[in-house]
C-alpha cells in the first residue's frame, strides 16, 4: 500500500492466522522452512557425491540446536548482555523474540563438528555442503525479519523506502530485503561453483567464499540499519560489523589456504 507520499506502507501482521490459541507466525514458518530445505539439499548433495544420508538426521538436529542455542546466546551476550546478567531467566524467553545471526553460526559450527564424528569426511569438506543451504536459510530469515516489521533500516528518502507502521510512520531503507536478496544471489554464485567445479577445488574454498561474501554484505549494509546494541550506539562501528569482521578473515584465509594448496599440486 502508499501513502500520500508514494512511499510503500508495511503494515502486514507477524500472525498467519489465530484458531484455539495457536497462532503461527510467518518468522516461524519461514525458519522451519529453511532447515526443511536446507535438509533436502544436504540429501541432495549427499546422493550426488555417493555419500551416506543415513546420518543426515542427526546432521540436522544438531543444526537446529545449535543454530537455536547459539542464536540466542548471540543475542543475549552480543546485543543485550547487561539485561540478561541481570535476569539470567529471560535467556531461556526465547517466544519473547531476539535471536543473533552470528550466534547462530557459531551454533552450527559446532553442530556440524559434533556431527562430523560420524563420517570420514573432513570438517572443511562438511563446512564447503552446509553453507550453501545455510546461506539459502538466510534469505528465509530475514524474509521472516520482514514480516516482523524488525532489524529496519535507518530513515531514507529513496523512491523504495518503506514505511513500517507497527513502528513509526518514517520512511526507511528496507534493509532486510536488501539482505534477503543478497544471500540469495550468493547463494546463486556458489551453487554454480558447487555444481560446476566441485570436483577440482580444495576443501574450504566454497565456505571460505561465503562467509566473505555474506559478512562482507552484512558489514556494509549495517551503515543503513539501525543499531540493534544501545551500548554501542556511540561506537565507530556497529556490534553487527565488529562481530563480522572475524569472520571476513576467517574466510579470506580459508579462500588463500584452498589456493595454495591448489597451486601446490
Amino acid at each position: 500500500m502508499l501513502n500520500d507520499t508514494n512511499y510503500l506502507v508495511w503494515d502486514v501482521t507477524p500472525e498467519i492466522f489465530s484458531v484455539g490459541g495457536i497462532t503461527p507466525r510467518w518468522y516461524g514458518i519461514l525458519f522451519a522452512l529453511a532447515f526443511l530445505l536446507a535438509f533436502h539439499m544436504m540429501r541432495w548433495m549427499y546422493k550426488r557425491e555417493n555419500r551416506d544420508v543415513n546420518n543426515l538426521n542427526y546432521l540436522l538436529w544438531y543444526s537446529i540446536i545449535g543454530a537455536i542455542i547459539g542464536a540466542r546466546l548471540g543475542h543475549c551476550l552480543f546485543y543485550d548482555p547487561l539485561y540478561y546478567l541481570q535476569n539470567p531467566l529471560k535467556i531461556f524467553a526465547v517466544w519473547e523474540g531476539g535471536l543473533a545471526s552470528h550466534g547462530g553460526i557459531i551454533g552450527v559450527l559446532l553442530g556440524a563438528y559434533f556431527y562430523k564424528r560420524k563420517i570420514e569426511d573432513s570438517y572443511l569438506w562438511l563446512l564447503d555442503r552446509i553453507v550453501l543451504p545455510a546461506v539459502l536459510g538466510g534469505f528465509f530469515i530475514r524474509m521472516g525479519n520482514l514480516f516482523n516489521s524488525e532489524i529496519v533500516g535507518i530513515p531514507a528518502t529513496v523512491p523504495w523506502a518503506v514505511i513500517f507502521k507497527r513502528i513509526d510512520s518514517i520512511p526507511r531503507h528496507p534493509v532486510q530485503v536488501y539482505e534477503a536478496f543478497s544471500y540469495a544471489l550468493i547463494f546463486v554464485c556458489l551453487m554454480y561453483i558447487y555444481k560446476h567445479y566441485s570436483n577440482r577445488i580444495k576443501d574450504g574454498l566454497i565456505f571460505g567464499l561465503a562467509v566473505t561474501a555474506v559478512f562482507t554484505t552484512r558489514f556494509f549494509l549495517e551503515f543503513v540499519k539501525t543499531r540493534q546494541a544501545h551500548y554501542a550506539a556511540e561506537f565507530g562501528l556497529s556490534v553487527g560489523q565488529m562481530l563480522s569482521l572475524p569472520f571476513i578473515l576467517l574466510g579470506v584465509w580459508l579462500v588463500l589456504q584452498a589456493w595454495r594448496r591448489r597451486a601446490a599440486e
